[in-house]
C-alpha cells in the first residue's frame, strides 16, 4: 500500500487483527526485515510495516531527513489507516524514529520496544564517524552498505548468519544514496530523548545485544537504570531479531500480552 504525502508516496503493509504492532526498521533496512516477525504476531495483533523516507519503497523527501521528519511520516500513515493506541518496536534507527514520534505525539502510543536502540544522541565522537561515513558512501555506495551490514553482527555470528547478511546487503544495495546521506544527516543531529523515554508512562524495554558492536551494551544497561526501563541483553551483536531471532520473538510476545491498553 501507498500513501501520497507531501509530494512523495510512502510504502506500508498492514495484516492480521488485534492490538497494533508498528515496526520501524533502521538504516539501511526496509519493512521486509520484519516479514519473519509479522508471521509469528499476525494471528493475535495487527500488524503495520512502514518504509522509511529514503529506504525501501518510500521515496526521499529531502537531503536531510530528521527523526522528527520520519516521526511525522509514520503519523500520517497511522492515521490514514485509523491506528489507535499502537505499540511502536524500532530498531537501530527505527527507535531513534520512535522516541521522536513520542516526543511529538506523547499520548497516542501505548509501548514502546527499542530494540539495539538508544535514547541518548550521538557522541561527538559519533557525529564525526557519520561525517566520514558521508564522505565514503558518496565516493562508493556499495561497497559502504556493504562493509556496514557484515559488521552489524557480533563477530562470531558473521559466518553463520552469511546467507542473511548477503540477503540484507542486497537490500541495502537498494537504498538510494540520497537515502543514505539523508538519514546519516538526520542520526548525527537527532535530539536526545532520555527525558521522552523517563516520562513515557506505558509498558516500555529495551533489547540490548552484549556484543552489539555499534551499540554499546554498558550504555544501554545505564540507560535502562536511568530511564526506569525494562531491559533484556541477549549474547549476539546489533541484529537480535536475526542472531537471536527464538529469544527475542519469545521476549517480545511476553511483553505484548502483558499489555494493559
Amino acid at each position: 500500500m501507498t500513501l501520497a504525502y507531501k509530494g512523495i508516496e510512502i510504502n506500508y503493509h498492514i495484516s492480521g487483527k488485534g492490538t497494533p504492532l508498528v515496526f520501524l526498521h533502521g538504516f539501511l533496512e526496509n519493512s521486509t526485515m520484519w516479514d519473519d516477525i509479522i508471521s509469528d504476531f499476525k494471528d493475535s495483533h495487527t500488524c503495520i510495516t512502514i518504509d522509511l523516507l529514503g529506504h525501501g519503497k518510500t521515496d526521499c523527501l529531502g537531503y536531510i531527513h530528521t527523526m522528527d521528519d520520519m516521526a511525522n511520516a509514520t503519523h500520517a500513515v497511522l492515521e490514514t489507516i485509523n491506528i489507535q493506541n499502537p505499540v511502536l518496536i524500532g530498531h537501530s534507527m527505527g527507535g531513534y524514529v520512535a522516541l521522536a514520534y513520542l516526543s511529538l505525539f506523547p499520548e497516542i502510543a501505548t509501548g514502546l520496544v527499542l530494540l539495539n536502540s538508544t535514547s541518548f544522541p550521538d557522541s561527538e565522537e559519533r557525529k564525526i564517524n557519520r561525517s566520514r561515513a558521508i564522505d565514503i558512501v558518496k565516493k562508493n555506495p556499495h561497497a559502504y552498505t556493504s562493509m556496514a551490514i557484515a559488521n552489524l553482527f557480533a563477530e562470531e555470528n558473521r559466518s553463520k548468519f552469511r546467507n542473511q547478511i548477503e540477503i540484507i546487503k542486497n537490500e541495502a544495495a537498494k537504498t538510494p544514496l540520497q537515502g543514505i546521506i539523508a538519514a546519516l544527516e538526520g542520526m548525527k543531529i537527532r535530539k536526545d530523548h532520555t527525558d521522552t523515554l523517563l516520562k513515557f508512562n506505558h509498558a516500555k524495554i529495551i533489547f540490548s545485544g552484549e556484543k552489539d558492536p555499534v551499540m554499546s551494551n554498558s550504555q544501554n544497561i545505564a540507560e535502562s537504570k536511568l530511564c526506569n526501563t525494562e531491559l533484556i541483553t541477549f549474547d549476539g551483536g546489533h541484529m537480535s531479531y536475526l542472531e537471536n531471532s527464538d529469544d527475542f520473538k519469545k521476549s517480545l510476545h511476553h511483553f505484548t500480552k502483558a499489555l494493559v491498553v
